[in-house]
């Protein structure tokens, strides 16, 4: 049995190039676009740092897919210090809504609006 809660997750875009380009500058990863396997919307992936090829989660357009900051808040990984991926967010266009807070004992979170009007987290432990 899986520890995970979560297995995927959608942010939603208006437009799936810019937010592509966002996310590859905040994460510095790569990212694959693709159709979804239904054909009602558009995907760009967020791809494993293993090189492996199990996503686990992307950005989305389509009919239903409406960026807001209001609705579920999902956290990426941060890495080793989430200054570096705050910073780059802020570089690509996002807003910084929450700088890196203590959330001790369990690591440090940070929010930011993307282009799209989605607020999302950050985590790291350090």
């Amino acid at each position: 049995m899986s520890n995970t809660v979560a297995v995927w997750f959608e942010l939603p875009a208006t437009d799936l190039g810019r937010a592509q380009s966002f996310y590859e500058a905040v994460t510095g990863r790569p990212m694959r676009r693709e159709m979804a396997p239904c054909g009602t919307m558009e995907m760009a992936l967020f791809l494993p740092p293993d090189g492996t090829d199990c996503p686990q989660g992307c950005v989305a357009k389509g009919e239903h897919f409406r960026p807001s900051q209001d609705g579920a808040l999902v956290y990426l990984d941060g890495g080793d210090d989430l200054a570096a991926p705050l910073s780059r967010a802020e570089a690509a266009g996002g807003t910084v809504l929450m700088p890196k807070t203590s959330i001790a004992p369990h690591g440090f979170i940070a929010m930011f609006l993307d282009t799209e009007g989605n607020r999302v987290g950050l985590y790291s432990m350090t």
